[in-house]
Protein backbone atom coordinates (compact mmCIF):
# COMPACT_ATOMS: atom_id res chain seq x y z
CA UNK A 1 0.00 0.00 0.00
CA UNK A 2 1.62 3.24 -0.77
CA UNK A 3 0.30 6.31 1.27
CA UNK A 4 0.63 9.71 -0.38
CA UNK A 5 1.20 12.36 1.54
CA UNK A 6 1.09 16.14 1.06
CA UNK A 7 0.13 19.87 2.60
CA UNK A 8 1.16 23.52 2.46
CA UNK A 9 4.61 24.80 2.60
CA UNK A 10 6.09 24.59 6.14
CA UNK A 11 2.68 22.59 7.22
CA UNK A 12 5.39 19.53 8.37
CA UNK A 13 4.94 16.97 6.21
CA UNK A 14 8.94 15.68 6.82
CA UNK A 15 8.19 16.24 9.89
CA UNK A 16 5.25 13.71 10.17
CA UNK A 17 7.19 11.67 7.60
CA UNK A 18 9.93 11.01 10.24
CA UNK A 19 7.50 10.20 12.74
CA UNK A 20 6.09 7.81 10.57
CA UNK A 21 10.29 5.90 9.97
CA UNK A 22 10.38 5.54 13.42
CA UNK A 23 7.63 3.33 13.36
CA UNK A 24 9.44 1.40 10.81
CA UNK A 25 7.49 2.90 7.37
CA UNK A 26 9.49 4.10 4.43
CA UNK A 27 9.67 7.35 2.61
CA UNK A 28 10.05 8.48 -0.82
CA UNK A 29 10.49 12.45 -1.21
CA UNK A 30 9.54 13.81 -4.06
CA UNK A 31 11.25 16.96 -3.92
CA UNK A 32 14.22 14.74 -3.52
CA UNK A 33 13.27 13.56 -6.71
CA UNK A 34 12.88 16.43 -8.55
CA UNK A 35 16.18 17.60 -7.64
CA UNK A 36 17.57 14.38 -9.02
CA UNK A 37 15.79 15.00 -12.63
CA UNK A 38 17.74 18.53 -13.27
CA UNK A 39 20.93 17.64 -11.67
CA UNK A 40 24.10 18.75 -13.97
CA UNK A 41 24.09 16.20 -17.21
CA UNK A 42 20.38 14.96 -16.93
CA UNK A 43 18.32 15.51 -20.58
CA UNK A 44 15.95 17.90 -18.20
CA UNK A 45 17.95 20.50 -17.20
CA UNK A 46 19.45 20.65 -20.74
CA UNK A 47 15.63 21.18 -21.57
CA UNK A 48 14.96 23.45 -19.25
CA UNK A 49 18.32 25.76 -20.29
CA UNK A 50 17.53 25.44 -24.16
CA UNK A 51 13.48 26.60 -23.52
CA UNK A 52 14.11 29.29 -20.44
CA UNK A 53 17.93 30.26 -21.58
CA UNK A 54 21.10 29.95 -20.09
CA UNK A 55 20.61 32.97 -17.85
CA UNK A 56 18.53 29.95 -15.36
CA UNK A 57 21.87 28.00 -14.78
CA UNK A 58 24.47 28.65 -12.67
CA UNK A 59 28.27 29.56 -12.97
CA UNK A 60 28.79 25.79 -12.45
CA UNK A 61 26.04 24.55 -15.09
CA UNK A 62 23.74 23.58 -12.23
CA UNK A 63 20.58 24.99 -11.95
CA UNK A 64 19.77 28.56 -10.98
CA UNK A 65 16.88 27.63 -8.41
CA UNK A 66 16.03 31.10 -7.97
CA UNK A 67 16.45 32.66 -11.03
CA UNK A 68 13.69 30.21 -12.47
CA UNK A 69 11.44 30.38 -9.34
CA UNK A 70 11.00 34.20 -10.39
CA UNK A 71 10.22 33.51 -14.26
CA UNK A 72 7.60 30.42 -13.11
CA UNK A 73 6.40 32.43 -10.36
CA UNK A 74 4.46 35.02 -11.86
CA UNK A 75 3.74 33.49 -15.47
CA UNK A 76 1.45 30.61 -15.15
CA UNK A 77 2.26 29.26 -19.14
CA UNK A 78 6.21 28.86 -17.61
CA UNK A 79 5.14 27.10 -15.18
CA UNK A 80 3.33 24.54 -17.38
CA UNK A 81 6.16 24.49 -19.67
CA UNK A 82 8.45 23.43 -17.01
CA UNK A 83 6.06 20.62 -15.39
CA UNK A 84 5.96 19.38 -18.77
CA UNK A 85 9.29 18.93 -18.95
CA UNK A 86 9.88 17.42 -15.13
CA UNK A 87 6.67 15.64 -14.17
CA UNK A 88 6.61 12.63 -16.66
CA UNK A 89 10.74 12.21 -15.53
CA UNK A 90 9.75 13.11 -11.59
CA UNK A 91 6.90 10.17 -12.23
CA UNK A 92 8.68 7.53 -13.58
CA UNK A 93 11.82 8.10 -11.27
CA UNK A 94 9.40 7.85 -7.80
CA UNK A 95 7.81 4.85 -9.17
CA UNK A 96 11.34 2.99 -9.43
CA UNK A 97 11.87 4.48 -5.77
CA UNK A 98 8.38 2.86 -4.60
CA UNK A 99 8.78 -0.07 -6.48
CA UNK A 100 12.03 -0.90 -4.93
CA UNK A 101 10.98 0.07 -1.70
CA UNK A 102 7.51 -1.97 -1.91
CA UNK A 103 10.50 -5.28 -2.39
CA UNK A 104 12.09 -4.59 0.99
CA UNK A 105 8.71 -5.78 2.77
CA UNK A 106 7.78 -2.70 4.53
CA UNK A 107 3.82 -2.97 5.60
CA UNK A 108 3.48 0.03 3.54
CA UNK A 109 5.36 2.85 2.29
CA UNK A 110 5.15 6.90 2.01
CA UNK A 111 4.73 9.35 -0.52
CA UNK A 112 5.80 12.41 0.24
CA UNK A 113 4.70 15.28 -1.86
CA UNK A 114 3.87 18.87 -2.23
CA UNK A 115 2.41 18.85 -5.38
CA UNK A 116 0.74 15.19 -4.82
CA UNK A 117 -2.58 16.81 -6.07
CA UNK A 118 -1.75 19.38 -8.65
CA UNK A 119 1.06 16.54 -9.95
CA UNK A 120 -1.66 13.82 -10.42
CA UNK A 121 0.47 11.87 -8.43
CA UNK A 122 -2.04 11.10 -6.05
CA UNK A 123 -2.76 8.25 -9.02
CA UNK A 124 0.30 6.93 -8.06
CA UNK A 125 -1.15 5.88 -3.86
CA UNK A 126 -4.14 4.42 -2.40
CA UNK A 127 -4.33 6.70 0.37
CA UNK A 128 -3.90 10.28 0.78
CA UNK A 129 -2.92 12.32 3.99
CA UNK A 130 -2.83 15.74 4.19
CA UNK A 131 -0.74 17.39 7.05
CA UNK A 132 -3.26 20.53 8.35
CA UNK A 133 -1.70 23.85 9.60
CA UNK A 134 -3.78 27.28 9.63
CA UNK A 135 -2.87 29.59 7.55
CA UNK A 136 -1.25 31.48 9.78
CA UNK A 137 0.66 29.31 11.20
CA UNK A 138 1.99 28.65 7.22
CA UNK A 139 3.03 32.03 6.92
CA UNK A 140 4.77 32.47 10.35
CA UNK A 141 6.64 29.27 9.86
CA UNK A 142 7.34 30.01 6.23
CA UNK A 143 9.01 34.01 7.30
CA UNK A 144 10.80 32.28 9.92
CA UNK A 145 12.37 29.47 7.84
CA UNK A 146 13.15 31.08 4.21
CA UNK A 147 14.23 34.45 5.82
CA UNK A 148 11.61 35.98 3.58
CA UNK A 149 8.74 39.04 4.76
CA UNK A 150 5.18 38.39 5.52
CA UNK A 151 4.02 39.90 2.35
CA UNK A 152 6.13 37.36 0.36
CA UNK A 153 5.11 34.58 2.37
CA UNK A 154 2.16 35.35 1.81
CA UNK A 155 2.15 35.43 -1.82
CA UNK A 156 3.98 31.90 -1.48
CA UNK A 157 0.68 30.32 0.30
CA UNK A 158 -1.89 32.03 -1.81
CA UNK A 159 0.15 30.54 -4.68
CA UNK A 160 -0.74 27.06 -3.27
CA UNK A 161 -3.83 25.15 -3.95
CA UNK A 162 -6.16 26.37 -1.34
CA UNK A 163 -6.20 24.39 1.75
CA UNK A 164 -10.27 23.63 1.64
CA UNK A 165 -9.59 22.17 -1.87
CA UNK A 166 -6.95 20.14 -0.16
CA UNK A 167 -8.54 18.89 2.55
CA UNK A 168 -11.58 18.12 0.83
CA UNK A 169 -9.45 15.84 -0.97
CA UNK A 170 -7.88 14.28 1.60
CA UNK A 171 -8.70 10.35 2.86
CA UNK A 172 -6.73 11.15 6.32
CA UNK A 173 -5.96 14.47 8.34
CA UNK A 174 -2.88 15.09 10.48
CA UNK A 175 -3.18 18.21 12.24
CA UNK A 176 -0.02 19.36 13.10
CA UNK A 177 -1.21 22.94 14.86
CA UNK A 178 -0.33 20.57 18.23
CA UNK A 179 1.81 19.99 20.27
CA UNK A 180 5.02 16.93 19.66
CA UNK A 181 3.29 14.58 21.62
CA UNK A 182 -0.22 14.98 19.74
CA UNK A 183 1.67 14.32 16.03
CA UNK A 184 2.92 11.17 18.03
CA UNK A 185 -0.46 10.00 18.95
CA UNK A 186 -2.18 10.83 15.87
CA UNK A 187 0.70 9.17 13.62
CA UNK A 188 0.33 6.29 16.06
CA UNK A 189 -3.10 5.64 15.46
CA UNK A 190 -2.75 6.12 11.67
CA UNK A 191 -0.25 3.59 11.16
CA UNK A 192 -2.43 1.22 13.63
CA UNK A 193 -5.07 1.79 10.61
CA UNK A 194 -2.59 1.34 7.96
CA UNK A 195 -1.24 -1.98 9.11
CA UNK A 196 -4.52 -3.20 9.79
CA UNK A 197 -5.58 -2.40 6.38
CA UNK A 198 -3.02 -4.70 5.07
CA UNK A 199 -3.77 -7.69 7.35
CA UNK A 200 -1.10 -6.85 10.06
CA UNK A 201 -1.20 -6.65 13.63
CA UNK A 202 -0.20 -2.88 15.04
CA UNK A 203 3.35 -1.85 14.97
CA UNK A 204 5.80 -0.36 17.36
Amino acid sequence: MIIGVTGGIASGKSTVARAFAARGIPWVDADEVAREVVAPGEPALAEIAEHFGREVLAPDGALDRRALREIVFADAEARQRLERITHPRIRQRLEAHLERLQGQGAPYVLLVSPLLFESGQDTMVDRCLVIDVPEATQIARTAARDGVDEAQARAIVAAQMQRAERLARADDVIDNSADEAGLAAQVAELDRQYRQAVGLPPGP
